[in-house]
């Protein structure tokens, strides 16, 4: 928490791209009082209308507002892949934390178990589990778990069993600390920053792939507004009605910019040391 204050004061571009992810998350929150219209509202009589001044975005085919339609998405999205990179950074670590740490048996299953999976192309293999368990938010969020915990599997236990190697965890092995006492104090506090840069740094890429399946209709379901369903609700009428695709299309380019850049400046926050390494090397 020291770190992300003293970046804030000192590491303008941080402090910059937090404020606009800030102002993502609080848009998203404040879709009811934002949104000039209900995001499911529809009236036919109002059908495929440009942008105007009543319709900032325009309207769907069935009248309903655009804009609108694009805040209340912000909600769904960004707490879409808000979740999924949690349950993914707590899936990911912990299991790498315990393969790296105990070994043994625990070590082979968990990491043979993470060779399968990456053995697969990891949005095919999401596609085809969200195929198999239907089509829902939930579903592509669990398809996209089950093809992304190794990444962070592997690089946990990577971390541990260099730490495992330090002279400090040697000398608290024989003062008398217990394993979880070691872990918890020593290991953990080692290898989480790299670890939370790793999950900043994927929620541009996640929120991708979230909003791919929802192109392809493996996500969530109509009529709830989301940026990828939105935009495969409008490609049909790309050429009449183009703005159905452009604002969604838009909405998810800004927000996949503004959070790899935040992630970008959150590695120079909490690693300054790779970052002072990788100037000297260039």
């Amino acid at each position: 928490m020291d770190s992300l204050i003293s970046g804030i004061k000192h590491n303008w571009h941080f402090a910059f791209f937090s404020i606009l992810a800030l102002l993502l998350l609080f848009t998203a929150l404040s879709a009811p009082w934002i949104a000039p219209y209900h995001p499911e509202t529809a009236e036919m009589k109002n059908a495929f209308l440009p942008p105007s001044d009543g319709h900032w975005f325009g309207t769907d085919k069935l009248g309903r507002d655009c804009f609108s339609r694009v805040i209340y998405g912000a909600r769904n999205s960004l707490s879409s892949v808000l979740i999924l990179v949690c349950l993914v950074f707590s899936v990911g670590t912990s299991l790498g934390i315990i393969s790296g740490y105990y070994g043994g048996k625990i070590d082979t299953v968990i990491m043979r178990l993470a060779d399968i999976m990456i053995s697969f192309p990891g949005i095919i293999l999401a596609i085809a589990m969200a195929g198999i368990m239907g089509g829902s938010m939930l579903n592509a969020i669990l398809a996209l778990l089950s093809a992304t915990w190794p990444k962070y599997a592997r690089l946990s236990r990577s971390l541990v069993l260099k730490i495992k190697q330090k002279e400090f965890i040697e000398a608290a092995h024989i003062n008398g600390g217990t394993q979880f006492h070691i872990l918890i104090r020593h290991v953990l506090p080692n290898i989480l920053p790299l670890l939370v840069i790793t999950a900043a740094s994927d929620i541009g890429g996640l929120m991708l792939e979230l909003a791919g399946l929802s192109f392809l209709g493996f996500g969530i379901q109509p009529p709830a507004p989301e940026w990828g369903a939105m935009i495969n609700e409008g490609r049909q009428q790309l050429q009449t009605a183009p703005w159905l695709m452009i604002y969604p299309g838009l909405a998810i380019f800004t927000t996949v910019v503004i959070f790899n850049l935040w992630g970008d400046s959150l590695r120079d926050v909490l690693d300054p040391h790779s970052v002072h390494q990788e100037r000297i090397s260039s």
